[in-house]
């Protein structure tokens, strides 16, 4: 499922048309945004992967990571079974040290307010003692605008497009967090040596944040 570099230049060339058509599934021989997110962060993975709001089908871990993690939700979407459903994501069902990768894919913003550190300090604490933690997050018009997209999609065409309207937003989530935010976050949970890295074929307008637990 990863991206070769054709896969790549066509990607990039023709974002302002997946930014407005291909949400989840890829068509006419380009990548979908989801899917596009899924490459960057696989890139970034160490080895055995938790991926924390997992979302349809559990698919990143499956497709992605050839199984090689666990994926949990706190929403019971189509496709996971009820080891992915877990009642609270800020107290993780795993051991210490469990996991050399923890993902938080275009979500982290979905955590309620008073939980993101939590969250972040339960990423830390089922890492290995080297492992690292990769989240992503768009620029916030990006996002702003993304949301209004999908949300018309659905509202309009009858789609099911939009994942947080399938839930419904709870108090406290955002449609997007700041870099500085995100920064500050992941320093309170003991995260060292966070780098930002730009999707370059959405044109830098989304962002991958990598910290490291050793």
């Amino acid at each position: 499922m990863r991206r070769n570099t054709i896969q790549k230049i066509k990607d990039f060339v023709t974002f302002p048309l997946r930014a407005f058509t291909l949400f989840h599934e890829d068509r006419w021989g380009l990548s979908s945004l989801a899917s596009e997110r899924f490459d960057y962060v696989a890139a970034q993975v160490t080895g055995y992967c938790l991926d924390v709001g997992c979302g349809y089908g559990n698919r990143f871990v499956k497709e992605y990571l050839n199984g090689n993690g666990k994926g949990i939700d706190l929403f019971p979407y189509e496709g996971l079974s009820e080891e992915n459903v877990v009642p609270d994501l800020s107290h993780f069902p795993f051991a210490d040290g469990m996991f050399d990768s923890v993902t938080f894919i275009a979500n982290i913003n979905h955590a309620p307010e008073d939980q993101r550190d939590a969250e972040l300090a339960e990423a830390w604490r089922v890492l290995k003692p080297a492992g690292n933690i990769i989240l992503t997050m768009g620029l916030p018009i990006v996002e702003l605008l993304v949301h209004r997209v999908v949300w018309l999609y659905d509202r309009f065409l009858g789609t099911r497009v939009d994942m947080d309207s399938e839930r419904g937003m709870e108090a406290g989530e955002a449609y997007f967090l700041s870099e500085k935010e995100i920064r500050a976050r992941l320093a309170r949970a003991g995260f060292k040596r966070v780098v930002r890295k730009p999707f370059m074929t959405q044109w830098g307008m989304n962002y991958l944040y990598i910290g490291w637990k050793g």
